[in-house]
This record gives structure tokens, C-alpha cells and sequence, in this order.
């Protein structure tokens, strides 16, 4: 079977991420794989799959969504008639292009697939979750003209029939990691940081992944210096946020990590993962963390509460977690027991339901099932 692959590869983020693993499993499985995408300037992320690629011209790129050029779906529409794929799944990268993708795949007569990345909070509790719910309200009346749309987590899939999308359109796949690359193991870091416990934050330094509620948490804890707090990630909030919560605090801000081992390294070495996120879709650095074997601090924020339910992590509310994460983290420093049964915990939740074969199996399966439709329909 010939996939198309609709994505981007970069700037580095969750979706870049999963187009990467995911199409690099499909070509495992012995799937033909061409990778489409807008073109980047930056040098490419390590490990990306060896297969025929195709440029797509863009105006703006950023980690949140992307601006294509008025002729960037002329150049979708030839290479997908050159290529002759048998189906396309995109990984929706918040562009105009998403719209068009329907009616572009339906003038081919080629199933169209998507996997619906934004993040959320399906409570509504904050400004921020209220601006992700405007894209599901956006999105919902396209969504429903795609042949099948994966989302991560139940409660993506019931908000999004609440806005009209057919629940036979929709296909819970949760994400999934490698659990024999993502993997309890020695790493050396805390000896460069001096640390008996390190805790650490690994994300975009945005807005709605609320980083300042930790900093001010942990500047106020006073956990003394043999604990130390790594912020891993850049974004536009760092250069604000930096000089207020440095190495004075033990806070210290390791910046973007693009290499894969030095990421899994940060995780081994690690004690405590924590994410105050506001919104979320699923977070794959929560499921590295977790299938590393760390113990986990998580919002209810998206998916990420679902994915720590009944005792695989700490859940907190996505209002007042400066105030959660005060009881929170002397707990955690002064009773190693807790963070190591936890991070079991969080191992074998990621070895039950998270793992990336996993996914692929399910994605197997819902290929299986388009390409069945699509017969059907023109039999």
C-alpha cells in the first residue's frame, strides 16, 4: 500500500514528531511511503524516514500552524496525481490547506485520512482552552468531509460530534512511543547538576503550556540545592520568564534539545516530569516521560489527565497550580518511594495502552477499513 503523508518537518513539535515516527513504522511494515511537506530552510530533524518526499511553498511556519503560498495546493494536486498513492493521511497542520484537502482528494477518487492534533481543555476553564475551542468550532463542519479523522483521546472525540462531526468519522488512536527506545536507564546528569532529586519540564515556553505557575511554585518551595528543576524547550515566553528563575533558584534552562538521546538521557535521569499545561491534545512528552519511567504532574488539560487516570500519575487542575504544585513538590523531594512506584506505574500505563506498535496496529486497521469504503463505494 502507497501512503501520502501530508505533514511538516518543522519547526520541531508534537506533530512533527509524530509524522516522523509514525511514517517511519509504516515503512517498517513494508509500506510505501511518500512524504509531502512544507518546505523548511532549517536543517532536518534526525531520523527522518528514507522515502520520496515533495515540497510544499509556504508564506509562515511556525510550531502552531503554517501559511501556505496560493499555488502550494496546484503543486498538492500534481504530485498526488503523479504519485498515484492509494491513500493520503495528513497530519493537519493548522493551514488553509487542511480545507481544501477534501475536495482536492475526492477530484482524485484517493481516501482521505486526517489526525487532528489542537489542543484543548474540554471544560473551558481559561482563555486560553476558549481560543482552542474556537479552532474545533472552525474545523468541525471540514472535519466531517474527510473518509476518517484520528484523534487521541475520548474526550476529543465527544467534543467534536458535540459540534457536528458523525461519530463514524472518528477514530480514537491514542499517540505512542517506543518503549524499548524510551526506557528506564543510566544517565549521568544529575551528577553534572549536583542533584539528589531533579525534576524536570520538557515543552514549548508558551502561554498555554503555563510554565510560569511551576517556576513561581518552585521558587517559593525553597527545596534547597540538592534538588534542581530543568526547563527543557524554548518558545516566546523564555526571554521573559529567564531571568527572573535562574541558577539561583537551582532552575536552569537547558533551551531546545534537538537530539532524540539527549532528550531520553534528560528522562532518565529525572525523578519527577511535570506539565501545567492549560491545554493539550495528548502530549508526547508526557508519554516519553512516562514509558522512561518517571513519575508524572499532569493538568486534566486535554488528554493528559485521561492518560494518568486511576494512579498511573498526579493529576491537577488546570486552575491554581501554583498552589497544588507547593504541597506538591517537598512531598516529592523528601519520599523517593512515592516517585519511584509512580514512575511503575506510569511505565506499565504506557506498556498497556500507549505504545507505538500499538498505534500502528489500529492505524493498520483503519487503512483497512477506508480502502474497504472506497471499493464499495465504486463497485
Amino acid at each position: 500500500m502507497h501512503i501520502a503523508w501530508l505533514g511538516k518537518k518543522s519547526p520541531f513539535c508534537g506533530n512533527v514528531t509524530y509524522g516522523r515516527e509514525v511514517t517511519n513504522a509504516l515503512l517498517d511494515r513494508g509500506y510505501q511511503v511518500s512524504f509531502l511537506h512544507f518546505a523548511q530552510e532549517e536543517s532536518a530533524s534526525e531520523n527522518w524516514p528514507d522515502c520520496p518526499e515533495v515540497v510544499l511553498p509556504f508564506l509562515y511556519k511556525s510550531q502552531v500552524y503554517t501559511i501556505p503560498t496560493p499555488k502550494s495546493s496546484k503543486v498538492l494536486m500534481a504530485a498526488l496525481k503523479q504519485l498515484q498513492p492509494d491513500l493520503v493521511h495528513a497530519s493537519l497542520t493548522l493551514s488553509p490547506l487542511d480545507f481544501r484537502l477534501p475536495e482536492i482528494c475526492e477530484e482524485l477518487n484517493i481516501p482521505l485520512v486526517a489526525t487532528f492534533h489542537p489542543p484543548f481543555d474540554n471544560k473551558l476553564r481559561n482563555l486560553s482552552s476558549s481560543t482552542q475551542f474556537l479552532t474545533y468550532q472552525l474545523y468541525a463542519p471540514f472535519l466531517a468531509h474527510y473518509d476518517r479523522v484520528i484523534v487521541f483521546s475520548r474526550l476529543q472525540q465527544n467534543l467534536l460530534i458535540k459540534l457536528g462531526v458523525p461519530p463514524q468519522k472518528l477514530a480514537v488512536i491514542p499517540n505512542g512511543v517506543d518503549p524499548q527506545k524510551y526506557s528506564p536507564g543510566f544517565s549521568s546528569l544529575k551528577t553534572r547538576f549536583n542533584a539528589k532529586r531533579l525534576f524536570v519540564f520538557l515543552g514549548r515556553i508558551a502561554t498555554e503550556k503555563n510554565v510560569e505557575a511551576l517556576l513561581k511554585a518552585w521558587k517559593h518551595s525553597d527545596l534547597g540545592a540538592d534538588s534542581k528543576l530543568l526547563i527543557v524547550g524554548d518558545g516566546p515566553l523564555t526571554s521573559a520568564l529567564e531571568p527572573f528563575y535562574g541558577p539561583e533558584y537551582n532552575i536552569h534552562w537547558l533551551g531546545f534539545v534537538a537530539e532524540e538521546n539527549q532528550r531520553i538521557e534528560i528522562l532518565q535521569a529525572a525523578d519527577v516530569f511535570i506539565l501545567p499545561s492549560l491545554v493539550e491534545g495528548l502530549s508526547l512528552s508526557l508519554l516519553e516521560a512516562m514509558s522512561c519511567g518517571v513519575a508524572c504532574i499532569a493538568t486534566d488539560a486535554g488528554a493528559d489527565g485521561e492518560v494518568l487516570e486511576d494512579g498511573a500519575g498526579v493529576i491537577l487542575n488546570t486552575q491554581g497550580v501554583t498552589i497544588q504544585l507547593k504541597t506538591l513538590l517537598p512531598l516529592f523531594r523528601d519520599h523517593p518511594e512515592i516517585t519511584q512506584l509512580l514512575g511503575e506505574k506510569a511505565r506499565q500505563r504506557v506498556l498497556d495502552r500507549y505504545t507505538l506498535s500499538q498505534n500502528i496496529n489500529h492505524l493498520e486497521k483503519l487503512y483497512a477499513e477506508v480502502l474497504q469504503n472506497q471499493a464499495v463505494f465504486f463497485s
